[in-house]
């Protein structure tokens, strides 16, 4: 059964940073595309990142560029999201989202349960 939990969320301040972690289970870790997504409230899921197995390719949506950073630790099955310069706008409810395989152009498959994020004074 593959299993996610996500860790780290909290009240940041803006401009603050958080790190997120997203432990797995359940399936071949290093086999399999990671990401992240977000619910801000209000509204749908949002894709906002992406890792190869390898961790040698990420792709970000333009919101987060230059801000959150991705990796990963094979040897750990640990997903990883450095979060820097947070606005109100980055509040939301964070998943780690597993994808299939290595292949880099399909849809995730599943998610974890979530970890709260909320940016404020």
């Amino acid at each position: 059964e593959v299993q996610l939990v996500e860790s780290g969320g909290g009240l940041v301040q803006p401009g603050g940073s958080l790190r997120l972690s997203c432990g797995a289970s359940g399936f071949t870790f290093s086999g399999s595309v990671m990401g992240w997504l977000r619910q801000a409230p209000g509204k749908g899921l949002e894709w906002i990142s992406k890792i190869s197995c390898t961790g040698g390719n990420t792709s970000y949506v333009d919101s987060v560029k230059g801000r959150f950073t991705i990796s990963r630790d094979n040897a750990k099955n640990t997903l990883y999201l450095q979060m820097d310069s947070l606005k109100d706008e980055d509040t939301a409810v964070y998943y780690c989202a597993k994808y299939p395989s290595c292949k880099w152009s399909v849809r995730h498959d599943s998610w974890g349960q979530g970890t709260q994020v909320t940016v404020s004074p």
